[in-house]
């Protein structure tokens, strides 16, 4: 019997009407649906009349849930995986069940659509040849400067979500390490009150401070006299860069190593020595 396909479909970030025809119909066609939020995604499902049975499909429960659905999908049933809003697996629930899928030798089709951190780029007016996500903006001071330090170094586009209460914070550590750096919030995109903000991290805290921002946020920074590749990449900066290439799980320590010599031009060796000092 051959298997069934899954769909990785992108659904609206805020404005329901980019929800594109084909993820319509393949919603529609699919035996279920796998959703990180079933009350969230069950609205939107009603807007377009889609009735296709939804299972819950989170952090939480993904690694038992992936061997399920994909037992499903071996038995010829078609699926799809959405998230609350955007592409699914970015910054969102969902590699688990693609790479659990293609390691079964079920086919994986992408329905693409809106993704938040790419619509913030577009509209950045920020260099776009070479960027890089990083997912959620760090937490802690220490992790932040750390991280802004080599990005300082490698210079180029970089993108982070962030959460409205916290902007404030990110922008002063920005303020600090890259007090030079071409800086953008993006609030609300595609809503009513979407908002572009754009200037030097520190005229941007000027003008939020105290405002108290509302919706989600997209913060991009860009260094324009960051270093050639490898120039001037410390031991620490290198460390940084393989704990962030290593962070989401998906790659090994060897090859997070190898993709941080890839990307700096560094030799792989003195990476590799480097990041073992903070072993």
């Amino acid at each position: 019997m051959a298997s069934g396909t899954l769909y990785v479909v992108a659904t609206p970030i805020g404005n329901l009407e980019d929800m594109t025809p084909r993820a319509v119909r393949i919603l529609r066609e699919v035996d279920w649906i796998a959703a990180e939020d079933t009350r969230h995604s069950r609205a939107l499902l009603t807007r377009y009349d889609i009735r296709t049975p939804l299972a819950s499909y989170h952090e939480h429960n993904e690694q038992e849930e992936s061997v399920r659905l994909v037992a499903s999908l071996e038995t010829g049933k078609d699926g799809a995986l959405i998230s609350d809003a955007g592409t699914p697996c970015i910054s969102d629930p969902g590699y688990r069940l693609v790479r659990a899928a293609r390691e079964a030798d079920v086919p994986v089709v992408a329905v693409p659509g809106a993704c938040a951190p790419i619509a913030a780029l577009s509209v950045s007016g920020l260099p776009t040849d070479r960027f890089t996500f990083h997912g959620f903006f760090p937490r802690k001071r220490s992790a932040a400067v750390q991280l802004l330090e080599s990005l300082q170094a490698l210079g180029g586009t970089h993108i982070f979500l962030e959460a409205p209460g916290r902007v404030e914070a990110s922008l002063t550590a920005v303020a600090d390490v890259m007090p030079d750096a071409e800086t953008v919030i993006a609030r609300e995109i595609t809503k009513r009150f979407e908002e572009v903000l754009r200037g030097s991290p520190e005229a941007l805290l000027e003008r939020i401070r105290g405002k108290g921002l509302r919706g989600e946020c997209v913060l991009l920074l860009y260094a324009p006299t960051g270093a050639a590749p490898g120039e001037d990449l410390d031991d620490e900066a290198l460390q940084a860069l393989v704990a962030e290439a290593m962070a989401s799980g998906e790659l090994s320590y060897r090859d997070a190593v190898r993709r941080v010599a890839e990307d700096t031009g560094v030799p792989r060796n003195r990476v590799y020595a480097a990041a073992k000092q903070d072993a």
